[in-house]
């Protein structure tokens, strides 16, 4: 192997080493971060998790967000719509999974409310019960990936 060649080898291993380099810091951050705004939600009161739910609809392109009185609210604590879809949501910062006595509130408080379409949003997930009955009374499940991935849009 000629000098000019081991020269070039050794330039091209050293840049594929930046670049790998480069890549591990760029994903590291990117984790820290993703970190840092869904371990946020963890940390909110209720109302304040209501506030932050109602403020990420809005930035999916939702409108007329209101986000409903504490007390006497059949369940619901968003009123929303989007694409001529009106929405009543619920919304559940937990500590562990989510029940199926959350979706039957939530659809009673659609039915109240006269809203299309049904929703739980929470920052955990659901057992198997709410998910069976969440299939059967057609109520939407926006669980924490799928909050993950809504923030992950307005990044």
């Amino acid at each position: 192997m000629t000098q000019s060649n081991l020269l070039l080898l050794t330039v091209l291993g050293a840049m594929i080493g930046c670049m790998g380099l480069l890549i591990f810091f760029i994903d590291y951050f990117l984790r820290r971060r993703k970190r840092r705004l869904t371990g946020h939600m963890d940390e909110l009161e209720g109302h304040d998790f209501e506030l932050f739910c109602a403020e990420l609809l809005e930035k999916q392109g939702f409108l007329d967000v209101e986000v409903t009185r504490g007390s006497g609210d059949f369940g619901i604590d968003i009123l929303a719509e989007k694409d001529g879809i009106t929405y009543a949501i619920q919304c559940k910062r937990y500590n562990s999974p989510v029940g199926v006595e959350t979706i039957l509130q939530t659809y009673g408080g659609q039915a109240y409310y006269e809203r299309m379409v049904g929703v739980v949003m929470t920052n955990q997930y659901f057992t198997a019960p709410a998910t069976q009955a969440a299939n059967k009374l057609r109520i939407l499940l926006w669980d924490r990936g799928y909050l993950d991935a809504m923030m992950e849009e307005n990044v």
